[in-house]
């Protein structure tokens, strides 16, 4: 087939064009290695998480590009008190000492951020990232 003749190629979609971009490492029957900008992370699944990089020897790679928050096993009301249900106190306790230990930020139970996920704003490099002082995004929680 000839330049002429060549088959169209097909448009990538929104996402492709992300993943694309953040594609770290590619090797054949393995999956795609990304680099992700930033990470927000809670107290249900992060436990994992940590565990991987314990157990691999690792550290938080951007630690300062990682963001956690207490937002999912909270109480709405009495803050101040102990969390009664057993299993969100252990998820919480759990947060706070992998996120001590990983020198993670943590919006903690009562911090004024917590359970806000701030939106990055465009700095010079795309690397970088300023934090809003206010106008928080709230994370999804009601």
């Amino acid at each position: 087939m000839t330049a002429a003749h060549a088959a169209p190629v097909q448009p990538l979609t929104l996402a492709e064009k992300i993943w694309e971009a953040h594609v770290v490492r590619r090797a054949e029957g393995e999956p795609d290695l990304l680099y992700i900008d930033m990470q927000f992370i809670h107290e249900v699944t992060s436990a994992q998480a940590f565990d991987g990089l314990r157990l691999a020897g690792r550290p938080v790679r951007r630690p300062d590009l990682t963001i956690a928050t207490e937002d999912h096993n909270t109480p709405t009301l009495d803050i101040d008190k102990p969390i009664a249900d057993p299993v969100s106190r252990i998820q919480i306790e759990t947060l706070r000492r992998n996120c001590a230990e990983f020198g993670v930020r943590l919006h903690s139970l009562g911090d004024a951020n917590q359970g806000v996920v701030p939106p990055p704003r465009r700095c010079r490099s795309s690397s970088s990232r300023r934090w809003p002082s206010t106008s928080p995004v709230p994370s999804g929680r009601v």
